[in-house]
């Protein structure tokens, strides 16, 4: 009988083994809580999805004319790994020839693995500075936003309050956290690298039973654990920022903000608070005029910023909110909020940024570096916000602003994507369609047949976590893990090292690139890194052949002092913020210098924007498009877990009853959501924990076209990125806004398309057309 193998994944840490044709898998047994999500592993090893050898589509192989309109409706070639690599290595050497690295783009996600080598973005980024460098993109799509604002108001993002506001803290001090966003259990289900014990519901708990108190502040009731009792704010999407100014201006107006703390802590409040009283524009954002915008009522509004000065309270903002027109407003004005409640660095008080986005955030910083892939440094220095990837393929050579300055689009010819799936992140999937079809050459790395793989032109199937050995571990998780190959190789899949190595062989490159160590050395070699700082701090540091043989192994953690917001409190001149001030900048003179009228010096309430005339009345609901609970972004939809929530196969959507009435819509009925951008199918399910006007249907659904070869598709599947819309969240961040959309719904008559994206993969017979390259076998 096989013995079980330590492994890791984003969602925990677990042993399996394979047996009998099947997977079995066991959760960590110190995870308290172990993620529901482990069940979507073991349908990797069986799964149809699985891409199993090298495919080429056809019209590019055959090189027809205007072939790239294709892309999407196209059929695929199988061929050997020789010529698949032969073909790349050739178009590579066309486009880096003729046009530089400027006309490269790398695309990548950082999630397609836990391992700390065999991480794809390390990979396909080290592959590409060998070659002479490549475009690149920044910050992400789950925080696009704050990542931009943070820097100019607190310092460097993931540094003042993710390092500063812990789950400990929470439980023993906080006797009021109101949670803008929520802070959904799902989310904490998973972290990048590894999550060894989820700890939120139990912390949670523990404050509650305390006495803590908690307020949610979310169109959807179940944004909070339902055991936690917590107020329920059902909030109008969107109009955060107001209720934060009408909290704000009643703390002003009841004498109830601090300002010791903001005149010896920040910058820039009488500007902002010019603004606040209507001095500055005539608008006082008292309670009533935030009432009459965010739907909460205005004894609600007065109660709760009573209830904050009085108590040790915690702001807390979500990934959510900075996912929407504005974004950088709701994280800047919670900053403001926590400031006037003067409790920035006490224990339990004060603002967190994305407290319960991950399951990681909010535990003790490790105390030792954990192993890290070079990625080389890359010479080119164009880039674009993650975001706008569709923005420059439609539009190369255009002017955009991000973050102060005037940049342009590049024009490129060649993309090449591994660890990730553009059409699970990117919005409006009708106009990333056409934009997928402008480059010559699309070359991916995939381990299923996604949407991004079949938008491709060169498919390159890449091994699983579990196809490979690699070593998992993560910041603020104590806890490195032996990841242990659990099956062997799908079909002819390799690792990525192996795929770019193979690659850099036929370009010269592959010493410079492989360091001439093979993955078992780098390994080893990567795994000294931690190892000799534990020996330099006197912990035990086992040599890597010892650490492989026991399966795992807990790292230190640095002692919890309150991190950089205590000590930004206890002395603001000896422990500056890393911002112009070393203050805390409620005003910005560097965003105010910008000159964008849709980011100015201070945090203030923008109206979301309306693309067309009459949107509002022709769409009239509300669509949240949150993160998932039965997967990790669209990673393994095709798993059990996953699978096993859909309804008639196709994601729930859930719908407030008043709605559902009002539209003759019952529950589990096929509906069809639809918007000027496009629409989509998806199964109704009616629940009062939606607010009325409010729809919310999960981000994940591997998305389906009815009609591969329209220009305007609907998904049959259930992906709500048909409907979002494609715009940055302002000329300072110009991040995604996929969080809200606008959108109406109406049941679906008649036998519904069939959803086939499960499917298993049909191949074609293809040739060579002249100036592509033989097949040697």
């Amino acid at each position: 009988m096989n013995r079980f193998k330590t492994h890791s994944s984003h969602w925990g840490a677990f042993s399996g083994r394979y047996e009998n044709g099947g997977l079995e898998i066991r959760p960590h047994p110190g995870d308290p809580h172990p993620s529901p999500l482990l069940g979507n592993i073991p349908a990797i090893a069986h799964s149809p999805m699985h891409i199993r050898r090298p495919a080429i589509r056809r019209g590019w192989l055959e090189g027809t004319p205007d072939h790239a309109q294709n892309r999407g409706a196209d059929n695929y070639v199988e061929v050997s790994w020789p010529r698949a690599a032969d073909l790349v290595a050739k178009e590579l050497q066309r486009v880096y020839g003729n046009f530089g690295p400027e006309a490269v783009f790398g695309g990548s996600y950082g999630w397609s693995s836990a391992g700390r080598f065999h991480h794809a973005q390390s990979q396909i980024h080290r592959f590409l500075n060998v070659l002479g460098g490549y475009v690149s993109s920044v910050n992400t799509y789950s925080s696009g936003a704050a990542m931009v604002i943070l820097p100019h108001v607190l310092g460097p993002y993931d540094h003042f309050d993710r390092k500063s506001v812990t789950w400990d803290a929470i439980e023993r001090s906080s006797e009021l956290v109101v949670a803008f966003g929520g802070m959904a259990l799902k989310n904490t289900d998973v972290h990048g690298g590894g999550i060894s014990a989820h700890i939120v519901r139990q912390t949670l708990n523990g404050a509650s039973e305390r006495g803590a108190r908690f307020v949610l502040v979310s169109p959807l009731k179940d944004d909070f654990p339902a055991e936690l009792n917590a107020q329920w704010l059902p909030i109008i999407p969107g109009t955060d920022v107001a209720l934060m100014l009408g909290l704000a201006y009643a703390l002003v107006s009841e004498r109830l903000h601090d300002r010791g703390f903001l005149d010896r802590y920040t910058v820039g409040y009488e500007r902002f608070e010019a603004y606040l009283l209507g001095r500055s524009d005539g608008v006082e954002k008292s309670p009533e005029w935030a009432s009459h915008i965010c739907g909460i009522g205005v004894e609600t509004i007065r109660d709760l910023a009573r209830t904050m000065a009085g108590a040790r309270t915690l702001i807390t903002v979500s990934h959510s909110l900075q996912r929407a027109d504005h974004g950088e407003q709701p994280v800047w004005m919670g900053v403001v909020l926590a400031a006037m409640l003067g409790q920035m660095g006490l224990d339990g008080g004060g603002y967190a940024y994305s407290l319960g986005a991950l399951g990681n955030i909010g535990k003790g910083q490790l105390g030792v570096p954990l192993p890290t892939l070079s990625q080389f440094k890359n010479p080119v220095a164009d880039f674009i916000p993650v975001a706008r990837i569709a923005d420059m393929l439609l539009n190369p050579g255009d002017e955009f602003h991000y973050n102060g300055q005037a940049m342009r689009y590049p024009d490129i010819r060649l993309v090449y994507w591994a660890g990730g799936n553009p059409f699970h992140h990117h919005q409006d999937i009708n106009r990333l369609r056409a934009a997928f079809k402008r480059p010559e050459t699309i070359i991916v790395h995939e381990t299923a047949w996604t949407s991004s793989a079949r938008h491709a032109d060169i498919v390159l199937p890449a091994t699983t976590t579990i196809e490979r050995d690699d070593i998992g571990a993560a910041d603020r998780d104590p806890l490195m893990v032996a990841m242990k190959k659990l099956i062997e190789p799908v079909g002819e899949a390799r690792d990525d090292y192996e795929i770019f190595s193979e690659i850099a062989r036929r370009l010269g490159k592959i010493e410079e690139f492989t360091e001439n160590r093979t993955s078992k050395e780098w390994l080893a070699f990567l795994f000294e890194t931690t190892q000799k700082a534990l020996a330099a701090a006197g912990q035990e540091a086992p040599a890597f052949e010892a650490f492989w043989e026991r399966g795992e192994m807990r790292l230190p953690l640095k002692p919890n002092d309150g991190g950089p917001a205590r000590a930004f409190r206890d002395g603001p001149s000896g422990s500056p913020l890393q911002t112009p001030s070393g203050m805390i900048e409620i005003f910005s003179e560097t965003v105010e210098s910008f000159g964008y009228d849709d980011c100015r010096g201070h945090p203030r309430w923008y109206p979301p924007r309306v693309e067309t005339e009459g949107d509002e009345s022709r769409f009239p609901l509300h669509l949240v498009c949150n993160q998932p609970h039965q997967r990790l972004h669209s990673q393994l939809d095709y798993g059990d877990f996953s699978r096993s929530t859909k309804i008639k196969g196709r994601e729930p959507v859930r719908i407030n009853p008043a709605d559902a009435a009002r539209r003759g819509i019952s529950d589990g009925d096929i509906v069809r959501l639809f918007n000027a951008r496009g629409s989509c199918l998806a199964a109704a399910v009616i629940s009062e924990g939606v607010r009325e006007g409010v729809m919310q249907l999960a981000t994940g659904a591997w998305f389906e076209p009815d009609d591969g070869a329209a220009d305007k598709a609907m998904c049959v599947h259930g992906n709500p990125n048909i409907l979002t819309r494609d715009v940055g969240t302002s000329q300072l961040a110009q991040a995604s806004t996929g969080q809200l959309t606008r959108v109406e719904v109406e049941r679906f008559v008649g036998e519904p398309p069939p959803v086939r994206i499960f499917e298993t993969m049909k191949f074609v017979e293809g040739g060579a057309a002249p100036g592509r390259i033989a097949d040697p076998e």
